[in-house]
């Protein structure tokens, strides 16, 4: 099964755009996990219980696990093992590095870990790309149009591209679009909710690939422009993400039902805008 076969499967499954992003930290844990000496893996435990039925992917960022030293990587280890089998896990590493270092990363995500996708800087060009693309069941997701406030300090600069001025972003597009055609069906992009302009052009850039959508929530993106040009020309559905609006819902002992009730309000609101949009 390739990852968007999965994706799909899981979409339809859960009628799901829904992606709940596994970032833990420890200052922010519910009350009742401070009686814990390791609350990692317990509150995601929770957090994956409570929302599996309600999600098409998990996307735990590395960066809230190494800052945890080991015990960080082993609880990271020991959710990704926990999560249904039928759901695609993205590790959010934003990996960019020369070819032999990307081949060590790319083997230690796919094959040691296990994960479905990951997500991929694209700056250092395809030789650090390539490593993420050449596993058929495997994507990767590259960095075009961030959701941080700081994504135009580059990625809306004019550049020129063949004599033609372009931006950055337009540009990553473009190599990405030269690597799925090599690598088929393995290459998303990372297009965020808080430029839905950007979103709406870079759609029509690349209307057949996948895109993980992360500023929802807490970064206050455009979650109706996410919707109207976030699936691909064939119907697979963008990934949508979303953290801490739904891990951190609540800090009593409420958290569990908290963090589920704010997962549905949000997946039966995307699920309003798609009807919307093809009435």
């Amino acid at each position: 099964m390739t990852f968007l076969e999965k994706l799909l499967a899981a979409q339809s499954h859960n009628r799901s755009w829904l992606c709940l992003g596994l970032d833990p930290v420890l200052a922010k844990m519910p009350l009742p996990l401070h009686k814990e000496d390791d609350p990692l893996l317990p509150f995601n435990k929770a957090m994956i219980d409570a929302t599996a039925d309600l999600v098409c992917a998990y996307k735990p960022n590395l960066a809230f696990y190494l800052a945890e030293g080991a015990a960080g990587l082993i609880a990271l280890e020991r959710t990704l093992a926990y999560i249904p089998d039928h759901i695609p896990i993205i590790l959010d590493g934003k990996f960019g590095d020369i070819g032999s270092t990307a081949e060590m990363i790319a083997r230690g995500a796919f094959e040691v870990w296990g994960v479905d996708a990951v997500t991929v800087n694209p700056y250092v060009g395809e030789d650090g790309v390539a490593p993420f693309l050449q596993r058929p069941d495997k994507a990767a997701f590259v960095l075009a149009r961030t959701s941080n406030p700081g994504a135009a300090d580059f990625q809306t600069r004019r550049v020129f591209d063949m004599d033609e001025l372009t931006t950055l972003a337009d540009l990553v597009v473009q190599c990405a679009l030269a690597w799925d055609a090599k690598y088929p069906g393995t290459c998303g992009l990372v297009v965020g909710a808080t430029a839905p302009k950007a979103l709406t052009r870079l759609r029509a850039l690349a209307p057949d690939l996948p895109f993980l959508i992360p500023g929802i929530g807490a970064q206050g993106g455009d979650l109706a422009a996410s919707v109207r040009y976030g699936p691909t020309r064939s119907g697979i559905g963008p990934i949508i993400t979303v953290s801490r609006a739904i891990l951190f819902a609540s800090s009593r002992v409420d958290y569990v039902e908290a963090a589920r009730a704010a997962a549905r309000q949000l997946r039966d609101q995307i699920n309003a805008l798609r009807e919307a949009n093809t009435a």
